[in-house]
């Protein structure tokens, strides 16, 4: 885990011109994830040729990853009828169409002599008859898994023309302990909740973790020594810095599209307000000034507007502003109030935690804030996160009685709901952006 993301890089080479054999022709496969509620596709998976059981286990990630979507229904090993199949030899397609498996996936995993190994894949469209992508990929051995998430991504976006998820991780907060004597430790771990490692000892408090867009960095508040500080720490080697000490308290630090500026709230004499600092010179401007409590802020993905909540007008609303702290308007105006805006990847939607009718939900909204939407309702709902496709929302749920909070994905249809595996209970999850 001490290895550097340069070093986990694989050279992916594509055999003849990206494809291993013939170029494809135009695909019938395909799913259009603009509608509403997406049947499943077909799709057959097979066990990756190997010396060892590790083929075996690459295809295993390949396909729960890509059920967990809910855009794929992997059809059970037992009903295929054409036995063997590998990498050299072109499906007999009659042979998987009869039990409706749209696409098929077949791999191969060779040790190479240099120690690392060599994994290839082709992924085929059955009723057309032809080759949609193929690749092969060079990695050291404990790196198995995140070749897995590639090929996945890689099938995901030749089937979809949307970027795949996951090959990327999830900072969050986990907690142990008696709840009165809550232990909360920063943790990062794949996007499956694999590979969970801690970033911090749990000596100090920490809250709202958040990744860079730009670096494998987060920011992240603590209260160290009793006093509450913003820290940038670098995932590859560790390193912790402040960001500042700053009177009062210090709220949802959150960086900037490219990654050069933190903005949070800083709570003083009872009120907070927005500011912004540059990460090089340290220079922190002031964006809102209320006697609200006006906090959570999150860029565009352009850097252009900023989102934010604030209750000057009474309660907890959702307003937009320019990156100046210019033209603050609210956009939020259903029944309740709104918490936690982040705005998506793509720019098109805004996340909010929404509390109403004595239940916490997770919806979205446009940026002018039409078109509102509720994903899921429950007793404890809050912090969503973005995949970094702009398709799907992570969001950690407290129920009623059950001790503590766990981490849930949703896509933005509402319908295929997930509990994500952690070791605890686990709070305040922020997606990385891809690690390629």
């Amino acid at each position: 885990m001490k290895t550097s993301i340069r070093g986990v890089l694989m050279a992916i080479a594509a055999i003849a011109g990206a494809i291993l054999f013939a170029a494809p022709a135009s695909a019938v496969v395909e799913i259009d994830i603009t509608q509403g509620n997406v049947e499943p596709l077909p799709i057959a998976i097979t066990d990756f040729q190997s010396q060892d059981g590790i083929g075996q286990q690459i295809a295993g990630v390949v396909q729960a990853d890509l059920k967990r979507s809910g855009l794929f229904a992997p059809i059970d090993k037992s009903a295929f009828i054409q036995k063997g199949l590998t990498v050299d030899t072109s499906p007999t397609f009659t042979d998987w169409t009869v039990i409706n498996a749209q696409a098929i996936v077949v791999g191969r995993v060779t040790p190479e002599a240099d120690g690392r190994l060599r994994v290839e894949f082709r992924l085929w469209d059955t009723f057309a008859g032809q080759q949609l992508d193929g690749q092969q990929f060079y990695t050291n051995p404990e790196n198995w898994r995140r070749v897995a998430h590639i090929i996945a991504d890689a099938i995901y976006q030749r089937l979809t023309g949307e970027k795949g998820y996951f090959d990327t991780r999830i900072v969050f907060v986990s907690e142990s302990g008696a709840k009165d004597k809550r232990v909360k430790r920063l943790a990062i771990m794949d996007q499956d909740g694999a590979n969970v490692r801690f970033l911090t000892q749990g000596n100090d408090l920490v809250l709202t973790p958040r990744f860079s867009p730009s670096r494998q960095e987060v920011t992240y508040m603590s209260f160290g020594d009793g006093e509450p500080r913003v820290y940038l720490l670098q995932l590859e080697t560790g390193q912790r810095e402040i960001v500042g000490n700053f009177p009062g308290m210090t709220f949802s630090p959150r960086f900037s599209p490219d990654g050069q500026k933190v903005i949070m709230s800083l709570q003083q004499d009872g009120n907070a307000n927005i500011y912004a600092m540059d990460l090089r010179s340290r220079a922190t401007t002031r964006l809102t000034s209320t006697t609200a409590i006006d906090t959570s802020p999150s860029y565009s993905p352009d850097g252009q507007r900023i989102v934010f909540e604030s209750d000057r007008g009474g309660r907890q609303q959702i307003y937009v502003m320019n990156p100046d702290g210019s033209g603050q308007q609210r956009i939020s105006f259903g029944d309740g109030s709104y918490s936690t805006p982040v705005w998506s990847p793509r720019g098109d939607l805004v996340a909010f935690t929404k509390q109403s009718g004595g239940q916490f939900q997770i919806g979205v909204m446009r940026p002018d804030g039409s078109g509102e939407r509720i994903l899921t309702s429950g007793f404890h709902n809050e912090g969503p996160t973005w995949a970094p496709n702009g398709r799907v929302l992570m969001f950690f749920r407290d129920i009623k009685g059950g001790g503590g909070p766990q981490l849930y994905s949703i896509d933005l249809t509402g319908y295929n709901e997930q509990k994500i595996p952690t070791p605890g209970f686990a709070s305040d999850p922020a997606w990385s952006p891809s690690l390629e």
